[in-house]
């Protein structure tokens, strides 16, 4: 049953005759598909092209004045219904390939992890190819109409601006993120409290909130670790990608793979197919196995079962590509774990 719900904070002074341009700031849908691009582009090229492109900022922004014309702007709201009817068809189209091809089947689910999803330049929370390769696969599911939810980190400070300093040396700039600029919305419970789910790292458990991007008809599911409550070291666990530090590696890995799973079950999803995109999430099986043998399954069964229903994909297969944690580092994190699990190194 769903005991929470998604409130994206569209607080914009727009007239009402296009009210529906925060609906679409919202939605990243936007973001290939060019015509609706140009929506806010006619309203001020020059605050469009200051703003980075982000429709957030645009809206915030933009001068009253210029709203009042385009919405009385013949032209413009011509090319405003077209948009807006195109983006309602597709939001409510049932003729998608999925429901083509596998209508008369059982849904099964799909829960897509990955550390990064490149799906913008004013989202930056993706350093390269394998966010590309995120965010163009949960775009694609989106048009395709997959059944597939997909899981993340909300970095709070994303990738860095590379400065050359007067003696030729790079350095890295590091912006906080200011997630009211951004098409984020929070997870919140019937109290209107973000939803959080927790971990446990060595005597300690640490917090992370759920934050969502709708991407098309796909939702995106974010972890942030900057929670009231969390150490100051653990609020910046999700503040940066790839940290070279092996105890923050094995601490973001536990709170994607782990924390990953129980936030979907809090969310109410039972996916059937579970994809680690990279070995980023690899602690998930761990998770999902520990899940089997509480409902009563030996660990060698639940193992089958794991194995049965999880998808592995790497574009990186080479050692240097690919995580490895020293045995000492794993006992260090994982002893109560394996202890749960009658296990042993």
């Amino acid at each position: 049953m769903k005991n929470y719900h998604i409130e994206p904070p569209n607080h914009f002074s727009l007239p009402r005759r296009i009210r529906r341009l925060g609906e679409l700031a919202y939605n990243l849908w936007w973001t290939w598909n060019p015509d609706v691009q140009r929506l806010f582009k006619r309203i001020d090229i020059d605050l469009w092209e200051q703003t980075n492109h982000n429709p957030i900022r645009f809206l915030r922004q933009v001068e009253l004045p210029k709203l009042n014309a385009v919405a009385h702007d013949s032209y413009y709201l011509d090319f405003y219904d077209r948009a807006i009817l195109a983006f309602t068809r597709y939001m409510n189209n049932d003729n998608t390939w999925y429901k083509r091809n596998h209508g008369q089947s059982q849904e099964e689910l799909i829960a897509y992890f990955s550390t990064e999803f490149g799906l913008h330049e004013t989202l930056p929370i993706y350093a390269g190819g394998l966010g590309i390769l995120s965010g163009d696969h949960v775009k694609e599911a989106s048009d395709l109409g997959l059944p597939l939810v997909a899981i993340g980190f909300l970095y709070t400070r994303g990738y860095f601006t590379q400065k050359i300093s007067e003696d030729g040396w790079q350095e890295a700039h590091y912006v906080r993120l200011k997630f009211d600029e951004l098409p984020v919305s929070p997870v919140l419970d019937e109290n209107d409290s973000q939803l959080t789910v927790s971990v446990n790292l060595p005597g300690r458990s640490v917090k992370a909130c759920i934050w969502q991007i709708q991407v098309g008809r796909t939702p995106l599911y974010l972890l942030d670790s900057d929670v009231e409550g969390n150490t100051p070291e653990d609020r910046e666990l999700t503040a940066r990608l790839y940290s070279s530090d092996l105890d923050l590696r094995i601490s973001q890995e536990i709170v994607l793979g782990i924390g990953g799973v129980r936030a979907l079950r809090k969310l109410g999803y039972n996916p059937g197919v579970w994809h680690m995109n990279e070995g980023h999430s690899a602690f998930m099986a761990l998770e999902r196995a520990r899940e089997f043998v509480k409902a009563g399954h030996t660990f060698e069964k639940a193992k089958e079962l794991v194995k049965k229903e999880t998808v592995f994909t790497t574009h990186t297969p080479v050692p240097a590509g690919n995580d490895e944690f020293p045995l000492w580092l794993i006992d260090k994190y994982f002893s109560d774990y394996m202890s749960e699990l009658s296990l042993s190194l």
